[in-house]
């Protein structure tokens, strides 16, 4: 674990500052995985535990989000020799656009980071509606908290991180005013979070 944070420092995929999750939340820390995706090697050495993971629960099919889990669904695939496909959103609705998912198949959702595992929802609601089995989520950062656990199991993670993050209206950062607010992320922000900026 120790060795896939400093491995996500040396990329910059690691960040500090005042951020704006796409759950809607606020943190002091941001995981820019993208950063990781740029050093092949580098990445295919984060994912290795969570390929060895893969390997004992019989999936058929990795499913990654896009566009943070593509590169990692990928990777894994490529490490277990299971399939590979994504989910994209169309008119902002996560769907298996491009890919089909055989009736009975089990599928793992993989991840960049899960923060509070609602994104993932999505993802589950597609396989499930063609008819596959989602046995759960990996991914490289898993930020969630004892008291807000993912909706869907995490199977396996890189790296476990507990950052604190905030509701937009407990947010020590935003009452210290020091550091703007950064949002990142790619996912359009629900109103609320727009709300906050």
């Amino acid at each position: 674990m120790s060795e896939a944070i400093e491995i996500l420092k040396s990329c910059d995929a690691f960040l500090e500052g005042h951020f704006l999750l796409s759950s809607g939340r606020h943190s002091s820390a941001y995981c820019q995985m993208a950063y990781l995706q740029q050093y092949p090697d580098r990445c295919a050495e984060v994912m290795a535990p969570v390929a060895a993971r893969i390997r004992e629960l019989g999936a058929d099919v990795i499913v990654g989000p896009a566009m943070g889990g593509i590169v990692y669904a990928y990777e894994l695939a490529r490490q277990t020799g299971l399939r590979a496909i994504f989910t994209e959103r169309v008119d902002n609705v996560m769907t298996l656009k491009r890919f089909a998912i055989h009736p009975g198949e089990k599928c793992i959702i993989a991840e960049d980071v899960v923060t509070t595992g609602i994104s993932s929802l999505e993802t589950k609601r597609a396989i499930e509606e063609a008819g596959g089995i989602c046995l759960g989520i990996t991914c490289v950062v898993d930020r969630t908290k004892p008291e807000a656990p993912s909706p869907i199991p995490i199977l396996a993670s890189a790296l476990k991180l507990d950052l604190p993050n905030y509701a937009p209206e407990e947010c020590p950062l935003c009452k210290e005013g020091k550091l703007p607010l950064v949002h990142l992320g790619s996912r359009k922000m629900s109103q609320q979070a727009k709300q906050t900026l």
